[in-house]
């Protein structure tokens, strides 16, 4: 929505492209479902996967940083949101954050609009 904050609106973009990138890698085939909530307060997302079901490319698993979770943790607490992520009961994984939907920026200061 546009009342939400740009930068709560890039964390949230960040996180889903992240999930769905380690699903990609980690589990290949798996079914992913993507749910944002959003009110005046706050934006809820949960990034889901089932489990793989198919082999793993042990070549795909190699690219990458190796700290997209860790990164994206602190982008969410820098915003004042969280973060939880693991194993769903189902064997898939799961990203869950919580976000407040205005996070007042510089270019959001009375000042910054004169």
């Amino acid at each position: 929505p546009q009342l939400a904050s740009p930068v709560v609106g890039r964390t949230v973009y960040r996180i889903v492209q992240e999930a769905l990138t380690n699903a990609h890698k980690h589990a290949p085939g798996a079914r992913v479902q993507v749910r944002v909530r959003y009110d005046p307060a706050e934006v809820r997302l949960e990034v889901r996967n089932t489990p793989p079901t198919r082999p793993v490319d042990a070549g795909l698993i190699g690219t990458g940083s190796k700290m997209g979770l860790a990164t994206l943790r602190q982008r969410v607490e820098l915003v004042g949101g969280t973060l939880r992520v693991g194993p769903a009961p189902d064997g898939g994984f799961c990203v869950e954050a919580t976000l407040p939907a205005y996070v007042p920026t510089a270019a959001s200061a009375p000042a910054a609009r004169s």
